[in-house]
């Protein structure tokens, strides 16, 4: 890890390491002591640090696994979180290997999304893969019904479509029993010693790996060399040990805003990192909240409160980006800078920035596998869900203010502050660009969009995010809903009061009903909208809701367009 940091910063990690070693901190890690942490639980969730080893013990199985993919076009997995950022990264960076099926990744309950991927695959060829630990996990079990129907309409019916799904759980799971009751084709089991972020290298990612193909003994191999160096006990020696004290110093420093940079071919890396260190690391008021897709502007438009951290790839990154993190670093701007020799180390740097995260979360002091304030949101959207199963409905919401085609939603404290700055009769873009300007220094904004990551939601979020960062010089964000739920939601709601929230959803194209409910698949995530929603309204958190009367390709766009319009300073 190459390091350009400032003097302040230096003498912090400096002491950092120092006090590490005191504590014999690796020792204590690799001993799986839990008052390393919290003295709670922590030791029950360790099993990612042998996960490679297991692994290659197992070689012969995920060779079997990639054998008998060979025979389907598609593979379809599905999964939240954990069970689908990795296999994600993995099917971008990694591509596909001759011979095998082309993997599909689908971690969205929006109808838009799922049905642009059964556009996408062959239902008759396809291998279905669902994968979720608890087997209980919303999103993957309706998944599951509406998949065994479709692959089911191509095959001859939902027995012969069983026959051609695999299950990834832990042992003794919901998901198990079904599984076995219907007949799949394969179960592979999970470790319930290792949380969902940090199941890369254990059966949640080597699954989808060996059957896109991914050759399996080399990518452990590159998993195994970094586990060997993370045992080393001298703190600057130790490549997860230090990139772990470097955020934990960064954040007591002011600059927990860590932005990730990373090469365009080590595919959505980024994403995957947010979740394991939000998650892991934001609650009880504190957290490294990690920041990835801002594209790099102007040291002047930056704060005090970013640590950079690039992914290259050989020596490589993104157009213009080596450059612009030079000026960065000039400038006085932390700076860091891994170095993987191509895809396949990946799996090492998935190791390193697990052991970091643990380390993190030690010298901050917070319990890094468990995620307290998920459960707050998912609990709200089940009563809605349950209510909706009932009454056919969603209840309906008073909106503070809306146009033709969208509905613009605030808890009462914010809807009498926006009110107050932008005046009784302010309609929408003007409610929110009174929202934005609330934006302050050491600040964070999110765009919280449950819609389906389309090319066009995809450039209007970039378009928003950029304006916002430029216009009040602020790290930003863009979730994807339910995505970010089972990611950063839990750094929204336990992390730091820092945040402010922006919730976006649409009307699909088509709705999709699902089998044997009641409520459609729209209606479930509007649901999962609403209880967010009110969760981070609980937190206190500043969060303004939107609600377009259209899909999101056409009106986040429109939506985007208004605010910007809307913002002080724009041109008229």
């Amino acid at each position: 890890m190459k390091l350009r940091l400032p003097l302040d910063l230096e003498e912090r990690l400096a002491a950092a390491s120092h006090d590490w070693a005191e504590r014999d901190g690796t020792r204590r890690l690799l001993a799986r002591d839990a008052s390393l942490w919290t003295g709670g639980d922590e030791d029950r969730w360790l099993g990612w640090l042998d996960a490679p080893a297991v692994a290659r013990e197992r070689l012969d199985a995920w060779a079997e696994i990639a054998a008998d993919a060979r025979g389907f076009e598609d593979a379809l997995l599905i999964g939240m979180g954990g069970s689908s950022l990795a296999p994600e990264v993995q099917r971008v960076a990694l591509g596909r290997h001759p011979g095998q099926p082309r993997l599909h990744v689908l971690d969205s309950i929006h109808p838009d999304a799922i049905a642009a991927v059964e556009r996408e695959i062959d239902p008759a060829r396809t291998l279905l893969v669902v994968a979720s630990k608890s087997g209980s996990t919303q999103e993957p079990s309706l998944l599951l019904e509406r998949l065994l129907a479709t692959l089911g309409a191509a095959t001859g019916g939902e027995a012969e479509a069983a026959r051609r799904c695999i299950a990834i759980t832990d042992p003794g799971s919901a998901l198990e029993t079904a599984a076995r009751q219907r007949g799949f084709r394969r179960i592979v089991h999970g470790d319930p010693t290792i949380g969902g972020r940090f199941s890369a290298l254990s059966p949640f990612g080597l699954v989808p790996a060996a059957i896109q193909g991914v050759p399996i003994g080399t990518w452990l191999a590159r998993a195994e060399a970094k586990v060997t160096a993370c045992h080393a006990a001298n703190p600057a020696r130790n490549p997860g040990v230090s990139l772990g004290l470097l955020l934990a110093a960064a954040a007591a420093a002011g600059r927990d805003k860590l932005t990730l940079v990373a090469h365009p071919g080590l595919g959505p890396v980024g994403a995957w990192l947010e979740q394991l260190i939000a998650e892991s690391t934001g609650k009880a008021g504190l957290g490294v909240l990690p920041f990835e897709g801002e594209a790099l502007s102007a040291p002047a438009e930056y704060g005090a409160d970013r640590l950079f951290v690039s992914l290259r790839l050989g020596s490589d990154l993104g157009p213009g980006d080596a450059a612009r993190l030079d000026a960065l670093a000039e400038a006085g701007h932390p700076v860091a800078e891994l170095e993987l020799v191509d895809p396949l180390d990946l799996a090492a740097e998935f190791y390193r920035w697990e052991f970091a995260t643990a380390v993190a979360g030690a010298v901050l002091g917070v319990h890094p596998f468990d995620q307290p304030d998920v459960e707050a949101a998912k609990v709200e959207a089940r009563q809605l869900t349950s209510d909706l199963e009932r009454t056919g409905s969603l209840p309906p919401v008073e909106p503070l203010a809306a146009s033709a085609d969208t509905w613009l939603f605030a808890p009462p404290p914010d809807a009498a502050a926006l009110r107050t700055a932008a005046g009784v009769d302010a309609e929408v873009a003007g409610l929110l660009a009174a929202h934005l300007a609330r934006l302050g220094a050491g600040d964070y904004f999110a765009l919280l969009a449950f819609a389906p990551m389309e090319e066009a939601c995809l450039a209007a979020a970039a378009r928003l995010r950029d304006e916002v960062h430029r216009r009040f010089r602020v790290a930003t964000s863009a979730g994807f809903g339910p995505r970010y739920l089972h990611s950063t939601g839990q750094a929204h709601k336990g992390g730091p009061p820092s945040g402010l929230y922006l919730m976006v959803t649409d009307t699909p194209r088509a709705d999709l009903p699902i089998p044997g409910r009641r409520a459609t698949f729209w209606q479930t995530i509007v649901a999962q909208a609403r209880g967010d929603f009110a969760v981070l309204a609980q937190r206190g958190r500043r969060v303004v809701g939107v609600h377009l009367g259209e899909p999101a390709a056409t009106g986040l766009p429109r939506l985007v367009e208004a605010i910007v319009a809307a913002l002080p300073g724009a041109a008229t």
